[in-house]
């Protein structure tokens, strides 16, 4: 399938911590199927990161999305609490969490987020990077 073609996937996880590998290995297919695994690590990596937000700090199911288009990867997740991502919080040297969405920054090339409601679900936001696809 040539690299420069059109896609997308979402992909439906539940409140459940064993969805963030299971997401993870689903996007490196994704990728590698597109001819795009130079992508995978940072992928997977900010991808681990939106996913776990949404798995750790809401109660209900999330949706991964996967977006290729104009050689930029475009990666997603929504979740049911419309509270604004906060990317930048003190956090001491001994913290196990709290730098997901700093990482997120660093890595991508642009990341954002928007409130949206989906017909199924109700309220929530949906927490959105990209990734060039220039050819490793």
């Amino acid at each position: 399938m040539p690299e420069t073609e059109s896609w997308t996937y979402t992909l439906t996880i539940p409140n459940d911590p064993r969805a963030v590998p299971v997401s993870r290995h689903t996007l490196r297919l994704i990728l590698k199927a597109h001819g795009l695994p130079h992508l995978a690590e940072a992928a997977e990596l900010v991808a681990t990161e939106l996913i776990a937000n949404a798995v750790q700090h809401t109660k209900g199911p999330a949706a991964l999305r996967m977006q290729w288009a104009g050689a930029v990867l475009r990666i997603g997740v929504w979740d049911t609490d419309p509270t604004p991502p906060s990317p930048v919080r003190a956090v001491g040297w001994d913290e196990t969490g709290g730098r997901g969405l700093g990482l997120v920054r660093e890595c991508a090339d642009g990341w954002g987020w928007c409130a949206r409601e989906r017909r199924d679900e109700g309220r929530g936001k949906f927490v959105w990077c990209e990734l060039t696809g220039a050819a490793a």
